[in-house]
């Protein structure tokens, strides 16, 4: 896992270090490459969203505001992946790193935290209603997790975490995401 973060980490330099590429324009300048076809599915997400969320509580039985947070999508390559920057206002990090697989017709993702040791590989596909429905791959949690991005509209877009306690026959909703566009 340490060579495939430092491939990644190199590989990142090398994309928006002007002096490695030869020319003035930095690669997630252009934007077009991941608005097109099967990359818009998350291209829509590009640009910087302020983050409220909410947990659900168990024992009040009701949604709960939590900690608001940044989150911060970036083309790169102009399409060869898309980025994004978690940054909550505990102070830690999270990135992952989308790349659209065309064979599968999903996305592979690797996520990582402050704290995580590794990464975790997760896939995603968007569904009939124009969701992006993702899942663990490895390493799976314990209980079950799925994420799902809807649709974005004027006023942002909303995500939502659900767990599972019986192999995925039923799921919770336990935290929310509302994003809205950063000035």
């Amino acid at each position: 896992m340490r060579i495939i973060f430092i491939g990644l980490s190199v590989a990142f330099f090398v994309l928006v270090s002007p002096a490695w590429a030869g020319e003035a324009t930095v690669p997630i300048d252009e934007n077009t490459g991941c608005m097109q076809g099967p990359l818009a599915e998350f291209g829509r997400f590009v640009g910087n969203w302020n983050i409220e969320t909410s947990s659900y509580s168990k024992e009040d039985n009701d949604w709960k505001p939590g900690a608001s947070a940044r989150w911060n999508f970036v083309c790169l390559g102009n399409g060869i992946a898309i980025q994004d920057f978690w940054l909550p206002a505990d102070g830690s990090v999270g990135t992952n790193l989308r790349t659209y697989n065309s064979d599968t017709e999903s996305w592979d993702i690797a996520w990582t935290v402050t704290g995580m040791k590794g990464f975790a590989h997760i896939q995603a596909k968007r569904d009939s209603n124009d969701n992006i429905v993702m899942h663990y791959k490895s390493p799976v949690p314990d209980p079950l997790q799925r994420i799902t991005f809807f649709p974005p509209d004027a006023n942002g877009w909303n995500w939502k975490l659900e767990i599972s306690q019986d192999s995925g026959e039923s799921w919770i909703e336990v935290y929310r995401i509302k994003a809205s566009k950063r000035n």
